[in-house]
């Protein structure tokens, strides 16, 4: 069977499309292949940052698949190792992943962009968690769009359903930039070339920290930093690039960054 992914990879860039036409959504199969791919995204040090998008111009993803829902797939069923959609519950993603959100996103397609460190937008995007129509919950959007966006805002998406157009999602901060939708994957691919020439530890210290202090006081959190109980802030610290990072500093030249 064809995957219903396609992957590629530009130097330390990995793009990964959810192409399952019509409306790219995810059944169990495809997530626990999701989940695969960003784990050896996760675990090869070649890689600095990662792309994921939808494949055809309407839809990023939109959710679930509620045909394999209704041949038998559970929303207790395992989704893999990164929970649906691959980067939801990856333990120790430590790199930046971005989503090019080419159309509908909603549902589990939204939750799968909120997963992501950044988003990038097409005009033609829009965003939706039409769960409460069906009665249900949208768990994983529940848990962390209000972490993302103020508090009323996520609570109106939440409880009524409705859809957020892209230009109402950037005025939010929900998406990071909209652009026109063939300048959609130009953008995203020249912001993850830029990531991709950043230092990696710094990344990965910057997404553990937030991690271990996002439920945690002001003060437990610097507690934390002063203990040297951050696994990969310790990294940073001991590393060659801290240190080439002063001394490109002084020299007045761009760092060469080598992630150890």
């Amino acid at each position: 069977m064809e995957s219903p992914l396609k992957i590629s990879r530009e130097g330390s860039v990995l793009e990964v499309v959810l192409d399952r036409p019509k409306a790219n959504a995810i059944d169990v199969s495809t997530s626990r292949e999701m989940g695969e791919v960003f784990a050896e995204f996760r675990d090869d040090p070649d890689l600095r940052v990662a792309i994921i998008t939808g494949g055809g111009e309407k839809f990023f993803c939109a959710g679930w698949d509620l045909k394999a829902a209704a041949g038998g797939e559970s929303v207790e069923s395992d989704y893999g190792v990164g929970g649906f959609g691959g980067i939801q519950e990856l333990p120790d993603l430590n790199k930046p992943v971005i989503a090019a959100v080419n159309g509908i996103a909603c549902g589990g397609g939204f939750e799968l962009a909120i997963s992501a460190d950044m988003i990038i937008a097409s005009e033609t995007a829009s965003f939706a968690l039409p769960e409460i129509r069906a009665g249900t919950l949208a768990d994983a959007a529940t848990i962390k769009l209000p972490r993302r966006i103020p508090y009323h805002v996520a609570m109106d998406l939440l409880l009524t359903g409705r859809w957020m157009d892209a230009a109402e999602a950037h005025r939010w901060g929900l998406v990071n930039e909209v652009t026109e939708p063939g300048a959609l994957m130009d953008r995203t691919r020249e912001l993850a070339q830029l990531l991709a020439s950043g230092p990696p530890l710094v990344f990965a210290a910057i997404k553990e920290t937030l991690r271990m202090t996002e439920s945690r006081t002001t003060q437990e959190s610097f507690d934390l930093l002063r203990a040297s109980a951050i696994p990969t802030v310790r990294t940073l610290y001991d590393s060659e690039d801290q240190l080439e990072g002063a001394r490109a500093f002084a020299e007045k030249r761009d760092p060469v960054w080598k992630g150890r």
